[in-house]
Parts: structure tokens; sequence; C-alpha cells
């Protein structure tokens, strides 16, 4: 059931059961009550309303919400008491539910695609059509789900050959056909994932800037967005330094080692801060407070694959690990500051 055909069922429900007309935009709204939004332009603003498998009671939490905005929309009193109490069931029986885009990132990247086939035609169908009032998370959703598939290289070694073969006028049957046909859905996959994720770049979706940076190249995250911990400065880092961004990696790996990273601090100690010996000796107080010494040597022995040695298994020993790192001490009114500004860092790392 399409969400036209929901509003217009509901809208012949109601004026049987009242004789009273409603709106097909009240529909609208009392569905976007009913799901916790305070409009339907702020639902899909945010989510896709999408058909479902099986019910959905997640709507009965908002009844309350669907009062209200029914007297908003001027229903008397009785009609919205007759709504607020039958419209999420009603929703529920016709298996309407609603994806949040936010949501589609975490689901995808654990794989859990099991969800009533969350990933379906409809979700698809949904998101493209947010696309057309600009929505960047609309577009970021399909970019999400195009690329999805990454690790699929389309179909076995040299199905680009059949592929090509095929473009060429060749007529292709049997296991070549389907290489070819295989090789064709990743090209156009890759093509909708690069092109709706430069759209939801564009429109702001810093999310999907920091993928463009990864995946091809593209700095214009790191020269619109703030440095800040809203995203993960361990990957922010890594892709700087990708690119040869030194100084966004001085800033990332700063904020990486503010929430706690070990690793961050010793680099920021040995490569980037090493002028600034009060700056150092605060990133060796916090990595203390965080139960790491790293002015202690901190070597193990490996196998040749770098996995910890295990005797049972024997063969050649290889030693890995780190230096302890020296510095020169502080005067003792440097060496009281660096400390507060640990442990005002470990404070805010266990809020």
């Amino acid at each position: 059931m399409t969400i036209k055909e929901f509003a217009y069922t509901a809208q012949q429900h109601y004026r049987a059961q009242t004789g009273q007309t409603f709106k097909r935009t009240h529909i609208y709204e009392l569905l976007a009550a009913s799901f916790g939004y305070n409009s339907f332009a702020a639902l899909c603003a945010e989510s896709v309303i999408i058909p479902s498998e099986k019910n959905s009671n997640s709507s009965l939490m908002y009844i309350p919400e669907v009062r209200n905005r029914c007297i908003e929309l001027g229903y008397l009193p009785e009609i919205a008491n007759l709504l607020s109490n039958s419209f999420p069931t009603f929703i529920a029986e016709r298996q309407i539910r609603i994806v949040n885009i936010t949501e589609l990132k975490s689901i995808i990247d654990e794989r859990f695609m099991d969800d009533d086939d969350l990933i379906s035609p409809e979700l698809i169908a949904g998101l493209e059509l947010a696309t057309v009032d600009a929505n960047a998370l609309a577009h970021y959703g399909l970019a999400l789900i195009y690329g999805s598939n990454d690790d699929d290289d389309g179909g076995e070694v040299g199905a680009d050959y059949w592929y090509n073969q095929e473009k060429n006028g060749r007529i292709l049957t049997g296991v070549e056909k389907e290489w070819a046909d295989e090789y064709k859905s990743k090209m156009t996959n890759d093509e909708k994932y690069e092109f709706h994720l430069r759209e939801a770049g564009r429109l702001g979706n810093e999310e999907a800037l920091l993928d463009l940076a990864e995946r091809f190249n593209d700095p214009t995250f790191f020269e619109k967005v703030k440095v800040s911990s809203d995203h993960d400065p361990r990957r922010v880092f890594e892709i700087a330094e990708l690119l040869g961004r030194d100084n966004d990696l001085h800033s990332w790996l700063t904020i990486a080692a503010e929430s706690g990273d070990i690793y961050a601090m010793r680099r920021l100690i040995e490569e980037f801060d090493q002028n600034d010996l009060m700056r150092c000796w605060t990133w060796m107080y916090l990595a203390q407070l965080l139960e790491t010494d790293l002015s202690k040597d901190n070597y193990h022995a490996i196998h040749e694959n770098g996995s910890l040695y295990d005797d049972d298994v024997g063969g050649p020993m290889f030693v890995d690990g780190e230096q302890g790192i020296e510095l020169r001490p502080l005067n003792i009114e440097q060496d009281i500051l660096a400390q507060q500004s640990a442990q005002k860092l470990f404070d805010k790392i266990n809020v």
C-alpha cells in the first residue's frame, strides 16, 4: 500500500465512521504525529515511509500526540478522541512503518539486512522521492544502499571481458551472460553510489563529505567541516594522513587524544607537539590516568604474520612494539599545570 493509497483509505474509513470529511493533508499530519513528529514536513526531512511485511505497533506510543494534532487541525474533542484511539491501530493493521535515514548507516555497516527486508524497493523509492526536495539525508541513504555491496567484485574474474563482448554486439548465453549482467549491475550501482554521495555532500551532509574524502580523495570535508568530536576522530585523522593534510592530521589527532586515544597521544608527542614540552607532559599524564605508561618500553614477541607469538605454534619469533618515551622534566610549576590539564581532559572523557 502506497502512502497515497493509505491516505485515501483513511479518508474513506473515518468519513464512514464519523460522517465528516477529512482533508488528505490532515491525514498526512496525523500520520506524522503517530510517529512522534510535529509535522509531515518534519517526518519527510528525516525519515522515509514504507510498507512493511509485518505489523508495527510503534505508533501506539504517540496517542496523546495524535489527539493534540487533531485539536490543532480544528477537529472537535470527540473526533480527536476517536482518531487518537484508533488511528495508530489503523496504521499498524495496514503495515505502514517509517525508517529514519540516519539509522541506515549503522544498519548497513552491521549488515543487519534481515529486518523485514529493510533495504527494499519501497525504501529506495521513498528515498528517491525525498531527493526531489534536495534532501541531503535521502541522497546519503541511497549512497549507503548502493555502496553497501562494495566488497562484491561484480562477478567472476574476467566478468568485465564478457561485459565488453556483449557491449560490442556479441550474443551471450549461460554463465557468460550471468557474469556480464553482474558486472553491468555493479557498474550501475557504483555510478549511483558516487552520484548520490556527491549530491549529499554538495547539500552539506558531513558524513557524505567524509566518505568522499576517503573514497575519492575529495578534500571538501577538511575545508568546510569544523574540527570537533562529532565524527570518529581516528577515522578522520587516518583519512587526513592519506590525503597528506598535515595540519588537519594534527588537529584531528588532538581531538582523538582528548577523547582518550593513546595511539594519538604518542604520535602527538613524537611528531607534532615535540616543541611544546608542557603539552607533551599533558599527554603523558593523561595516558597514565588511562592506565598506560608511555615512558615504559612495550615490546612483545610475534609471528611472521604479526599475530602474538604462541609457544604451542612455535616457529620463527620476531619482536614488535614501541620504545618508551623520554621527556625532559618540567619545572614544578609547569608540571603541576600539566597534571591539572590532564586531569581536566580525563574528567571530560569520563563524564
